[in-house]
């Protein structure tokens, strides 16, 4: 049993199928509940994709040995930068009231006004926005939560880069 499920195929289906459904509760909660993305939590759905189309891809190609390690890479540097801005959001979200930074205006906005680099320097920082926590469940917000899917992904991507019974 543990075979199967610490096999790189597993794996691989594994991640793709928790992205998907993921993703698809963060539509939920954005398009039934109302609740807004800011500009990190757009940012963390975005790696959620890199990490999903990855397992997917994976999944479907097959590969051997080294091309295992090469999506194997891939994924943990995706999950990790993933980590990264989950990281980020809970930082904003822990500071007292007086030091959260100013909210800054929609996405929309940032991305029709501003330059490309601009903007996405502006959605990687967060702001005033990405301190209010308006989803908990079991204590953990969203990015509490997306913090520990992106380290159950680091860990699978590891295992499934590190096989030594993959074919050559």
């Amino acid at each position: 049993m543990l075979q199967v499920i610490f096999s790189p195929a597993f794996i691989r289906w594994a991640i793709f199928a928790s992205v998907i459904g993921l993703l698809g509760f963060g539509y939920y909660l954005e398009l039934v509940e109302g609740l807004e993305p800011c500009p990190l939590c757009i940012t963390q759905r975005f790696f959620l994709l890199l990490c999903g189309l990855l397992g997917l891809f994976a999944a479907l190609q097959k590969p051997a040995r080294r091309g295992a390690r090469v999506y194997g890479a891939l994924g943990v540097l995706t999950a990790v930068a993933g980590g990264f801005f989950s990281s980020r959001q809970l930082y904003l979200q822990s500071l007292p009231p007086d030091q959260v930074p100013a909210c800054g205006p929609s996405l929309e906005f940032i991305l029709e006004t501003f330059p490309l680099s601009e903007a996405l320097s502006i959605l990687l920082r967060g702001d005033g926005n990405c301190a209010e926590v308006t989803w908990t469940f079991i204590g953990l917000s969203i990015p509490g939560w997306t913090l520990v899917v992106f380290s159950g992904f680091t860990v699978g991507w590891i295992i499934q880069a590190l096989r030594r019974d993959q074919p050559a």
